[in-house]
């Protein structure tokens, strides 16, 4: 009786051990939650939000789209006048606050032309009293433009006001909503064009990381130490030096008088200078200078745990040495040329830095545009939108290394 009582008292203590264990844990690991939850979860929460949440019209103009959603935007018919009025009543209120512009900001992304329709009319609007606007508003506002009887500014108006659009989504695909409320293509191609050619760009990076840093991690990985810790040493010098430093020496060396044509012309090679900097020639060689190290170190920590007898082996038995590579060694390496290639498409698919200072206009990524909406054209949701593209593709893409060139997914041949 003793004993099982006493097994039982050993085994609520074991229990109480354990959960005292959990709770130390989650203790100990609950401030590097919050820090990723801050840093990590929480902005891309927010963008993701933001790129369909896009109410600055619907607080604007509230009493003025609670007066539409009554209008039937597919008919012929204006809106009734007392729609009209108080629109007028609203945008003179924005005049008053100098809030004027972000409406006709907002209305003519959807409706080109009509900014300075509606900042006009706002300093028109201004001068009338309120009586004035609530007894004859409607026919103040027709009379000042005929662009007001255009229904076609009246439906942006309705459409700029919806709090949730998908109207950014449709502009990262080139795409717009007519009149009708029918998707059909934008007259300009920007976006789609920019993710292809970001796209070409980050898988000729890629590429030729990987054709420079095969050879060299291979000797790397089969030299004696004290040469590969040096050349290591070379290796990891660049994570010392400032990312901006390495970008601004590719100007010195690729501008009209830069170190590269003024030897080519030194020597005799070439009569006139080479245009290379500000192209897309430029970005592709500072960025794979950059990113060759993320490159080298996978290959190189695959290699080195690669045994060499299996090669020697291959040779013994008679095979030659091209295809006892091809055959043997090469399909070791896949875990090392996968991960480094992951790894370097995915940072320079994002690159910003090195694009904007050495690419010029040739040579821009999609992450310039996005930064172009954040800072000057101050279009965070289409920035949103656009960077929530680009995070659906690079997640896609680990999904397909993931499920296809994974190291589970690995055979020797």
């Amino acid at each position: 009786m003793d004993n099982n009582s006493l097994s039982v008292e050993e085994i609520l203590e074991s229990k109480r051990l354990l959960k005292r264990k959990k709770r130390m844990l989650l203790a100990f690991t609950m401030p590097l939650l919050i820090f990723v939850f801050i840093t990590f979860i929480s902005p891309i929460a927010t963008m993701l939000y933001r790129s369909v949440y896009h109410p600055t019209v619907s607080q604007l103009i509230p009493l003025s789209l609670a007066e539409l959603s009554t209008w039937d935007e597919a008919g012929d018919q204006l809106p009734n006048s007392q729609a009209l009025k108080q629109f007028a009543i609203e945008l003179q209120g924005l005049s008053k606050e100098r809030l004027s512009g972000k409406l006709a900001e907002e209305v003519n992304r959807l409706k080109p032309g009509s900014s300075s329709l509606i900042k006009s009319s706002a300093r028109k609007l201004k001068k009338k009293s309120l009586e004035e606007l609530q007894q004859s508003g409607d026919t103040l506002l027709l009379g000042y433009s005929k662009k007001w009887q255009d229904i076609n500014l009246w439906r942006a108006v309705k459409r700029s006001g919806q709090a949730f659009t998908d109207s950014y989504y449709l502009t990262t695909f080139d795409l717009k909503r007519n009149p009708a409320g029918e998707i059909e293509q934008r007259d300009t191609q920007i976006y789609l064009k920019l993710y292809w050619k970001s796209l070409k760009i980050a898988l000729i990076i890629t590429f030729l990381t990987a054709l420079l840093a095969y050879p060299l991690a291979y000797y790397l990985a089969n030299a004696p130490s004290k040469i590969a810790n040096r050349l290591m040493v070379l290796v990891l010098l660049p994570f010392w030096t400032s990312l901006l430093v390495r970008t601004t020496s590719w100007i010195a060396i690729l501008q009209t008088n830069g170190v590269v044509n003024s030897t080519l012309q030194a020597l005799g090679l070439i009569d006139e200078p080479f245009e290379m900097l500000y192209t897309q020639f430029a970005t592709i060689i500072a960025m794979t200078h950059i990113l060759l190290p993320f490159m080298i170190l996978p290959l190189y920590s695959v290699m080195k745990n690669i045994d060499p007898s299996y090669f020697r082996a291959a040779l013994s038995l008679g095979a030659r040495p091209v295809p006892a590579f091809i055959k043997i060694y090469l399909p070791m390496t896949i875990p090392g040329v996968s991960a480094g290639a992951l790894l370097v498409f995915i940072i320079s698919i994002g690159y910003y830095i090195t694009p904007a200072i050495v690419g010029g206009t040739e040579g821009q990524m999609i992450s310039n545009i996005i930064a172009f909406h954040m800072q000057s054209s101050n279009n965070w949701e289409l920035a949103a939108a656009l960077g929530s593209l680009l995070l659906a593709l690079i997640i896609a893409l680990y999904w397909v290394y993931d499920r296809f060139v994974g190291v589970n997914n690995i055979k020797l041949g």
